[in-house]
């Protein structure tokens, strides 16, 4: 990557990051990366979306994807940057440098379109904040006939230079949920003549913290947070409805199931005790993002090529990316883009990414793309 290269990708990481769009509404986004695309003579291709865009680079089969999400969230940035967002969303998570060494991957891949042997399919993914894109990608044909999918995500932890990969679970399974009890309401002097919901809600919650800490083997991982508890209006009433929502994370599918099992008899065995009514609803969140035993270590050995290389830790955050793998097999990395002792976590109002990791990410695209064609190219012989 020459110095003018790397500039240029920083410039074009500085726009997009100083001009957000949440989740669903990346409509200026979209028309940008379309036109960005045409420019390096690369044509969007039609796929029923929103918003996100699909094209490829390259002809025939096999074909392999690479994959960017490329909304912001509900932020207000307090970072001090120059480009710095002030329309009242943020980049918190580094969307902004993934779709960004897309592009530089694709200005690569173009030039070298001669090498190409098959299809690469550039999908850049709407909504992944709200775990939907992904889903939406699927629905609307954006990986028929694709071999294998590469995606990843920034990490303020590692750092710039080091890529982080391991094959099975990298990122956990997410679970949403809202649980709705029903009681009855009564003065709360006369609590005997109700069903109290915030009693009941309350011991759920306590019944709920034995899951993990007595049930899930301390070889295994899971969490169950409740995040969001909302019960009464006032301090002389017993009320009728209350809810209670969080989430759970898990790395294991049988242990996702198990866990889940446990919850669901728990906030029902445990409201019949006190005679309310409850509803569990569950939110279409992504499963385990899972990497493909046989496709990692062929990436992890090539990535070395340009990186430092290390088997990482699994994140408790959650990616959408895992719906892909459900149905292809896919490789999900981490790129180190901070480092710094005290950088801040995704989702932090000053949560900054380095420039300077922009090469090895593009380089992560470039060169796992020709590797899968070649891998796949050679399965098809």
């Amino acid at each position: 990557m020459s110095e003018q290269f790397y500039e240029n990708l920083a410039e074009l990481r500085h726009y997009i990051h100083q001009n957000p769009e949440i989740s669903e509404k990346e409509f200026e986004t979209t028309a940008f990366l379309k036109n960005y695309l045409k420019d390096l003579g690369i044509e969007p291709q039609s796929y029923p979306l929103k918003t996100g865009v699909i094209a490829e680079i390259g002809s025939g089969e096999p074909i392999v994807a690479i994959r960017a999400d490329i909304d912001a969230l509900p932020i207000v940035e307090k970072t001090g940057l120059a480009y710095a967002s002030e329309n009242g969303a943020m980049h918190a998570c580094g969307h902004d440098f993934h779709q960004t060494s897309l592009l530089g991957a694709a200005q690569i891949l173009k030039e070298r379109e001669a090498e190409v042997k098959g299809t690469v399919r550039l999908i850049f993914q709407p909504a992944e904040e709200n775990f939907q894109g992904a889903y939406q990608i699927i629905e609307a044909g954006g990986i028929e006939g694709v071999s294998a999918i590469i995606g990843y995500h920034n990490n303020p932890h590692l750092q710039v230079g080091q890529i982080g990969l391991r094959s099975g679970a990298i990122m956990a399974g997410v679970e949403q949920f809202e649980v709705t009890v029903n009681g009855i309401s009564s003065h709360a002097a006369r609590p005997d003549l109700g069903v109290d919901t915030v009693l009941t809600i309350t011991t759920i919650i306590n019944n709920l913290q034995n899951i993990v800490a007595r049930t899930v083997s301390p070889f295994d991982s899971a969490v169950l947070s409740v995040t969001h508890i909302d019960v009464g209006t006032t301090w002389n009433v017993l009320p009728a409805k209350g809810f209670f929502e969080g989430t759970i994370r898990t790395f294991d599918p049988e242990v996702r199931l198990a866990v889940i099992d446990k919850f669901s008899k728990i906030v029902e065995q445990t409201a019949e005790q006190f005679g309310a009514r409850v509803s569990i609803q569950w939110g279409n969140s992504p499963k385990v993002t899972y990497n493909d035993a046989s496709l990692t270590p062929l990436i992890f050995e090539n990535s070395k090529k340009f990186a430092q290389v290390i088997e990482t830790l699994p994140s408790t955050g959650g990616e959408d990316f895992a719906a892909y793998q459900e149905e292809i097999p896919g490789v999900f990395a981490f790129i180190g883009s901070n480092g710094a002792a005290n950088a801040p976590d995704w989702h932090h109002d000053d949560f900054i990414v380095k420039d300077e990791a922009l090469p090895i990410a593009v380089n992560y695209f470039v060169e796992s793309a020709f590797k899968l064609l070649e891998y796949y190219g050679e399965s098809d012989d």
